[in-house]
């Protein structure tokens, strides 16, 4: 198993000395990705419901601050040598499909391989409004036919698209991603459209833990929505075995044990040596990756978080 640690386009690190100061102490103690979040703008007033809050609020609406993630991925990857760079998601529709997919291969060309897309279809509609993006209540198929878009482009020296939402026809796409045959897609969410799209459409499955809605807080529940997974695999005649497993916890507590709701223990948290049991049982169920938040009010105590967990859990696992 492999791990990443999440760098935050809004809040204390979010300039370039902290993006610097973060990818360098990751990439020195031996995490495999960093993590980059997307918003391209933050309107000032949210109606929409955030899936991953327990009342739905956001909490980005006070400042609207947010670095743009692909230009931030980019700077990144120019301090870096071996980091993997994660989006976070990244919101599919919210760019012009053709225009990401020569972003990216271009980043991927840049840092010789280096990014992985964790790929969303959105929650906020307020967003989609101001970015003038295809209708809100079509994220799903526009997300679907967006992800057909990219592959078309990586794979193909000179590509043609007839869909709903995108269409052109000869295109020059070199130089094609680094990567074959494409920068991977991981496909965020824990729904089940979510998971039908990992089936149809992604390379691997990349949920996190603390959705109110689809809580993935315990082994038991992790167990259970893998079997859903698995279930829409089988449906679709996919093999399991070609779907690739990251988990993005936003907690993890060592030292203090966390309840969840219902009382029970949430993964990743208590003693080092129970944390460390956790992440041996998340690579038993099959997960490659695990993604935490490390983050902190500064350099200093996110560093000190990074280097705790890479030495007290990490050995251990």
């Amino acid at each position: 198993m492999d791990f990443g640690f999440a760098w935050f386009t809004r809040g204390p690190m979010a300039n370039a000395e902290g993006l610097k100061t973060l990818a360098a102490a990751g990439e020195r103690l031996g995490y495999s990705y960093m993590l980059v979040p997307d918003h391209v703008v933050i309107p000032t007033q949210i109606d929409s419901t955030y899936p991953y809050s327990p009342d739905g609020s956001f909490p980005g609406t006070a400042t609207g601050e947010c670095m743009d993630q692909l230009t931030a991925i980019a700077f990144a990857m120019a301090a870096t040598t071996k980091l993997r760079m994660l989006t976070s998601v990244m919101v599919v529709p919210h760019r012009p499909a053709l225009l990401t997919a020569k972003i990216i291969a271009t980043i991927d060309q840049l840092s010789n391989g280096r990014i992985t897309i964790g790929c969303g279809a959105g929650w906020m509609e307020e967003e989609f409004e101001a970015l003038q993006v295809p209708p809100y209540d079509e994220r799903g198929a526009v997300t679907d036919e967006y992800l057909e878009v990219f592959r078309t482009v990586w794979t193909s020296e000179q590509a043609s698209f007839h869909g709903k939402y995108v269409r052109f026809d000869n295109v020059g796409t070199r130089p094609l991603p680094v990567q074959k045959p494409h920068p991977p897609l991981w496909i965020g969410g824990e729904s089940a459209p979510a998971l039908k799209r990992v089936v149809s459409h992604g390379d691997g499955w990349y949920p996190i833990g603390n959705n109110p809605k689809f809580p993935l807080d315990t082994h038991a529940r992790i167990a259970k929505r893998l079997e859903r997974l698995k279930g829409f695999a089988d449906e679709a005649g996919r093999d399991m075995s070609t779907i690739d497993l990251a988990y993005w916890s936003h907690w993890n507590t060592i030292g203090e044990e966390v309840k969840n709701k219902d009382g029970e223990r949430m993964i990743l948290t208590g003693s080092a040596a129970t944390v460390a049991e956790d992440v041996a049982r998340l690579k038993e169920a099959g997960f490659n990756h695990l993604m935490l938040n490390l983050a902190a009010r500064d350099a200093a105590n996110s560093i000190g978080r990074m280097e705790q967990f890479m030495a007290d859990v990490v050995a251990k696992a």
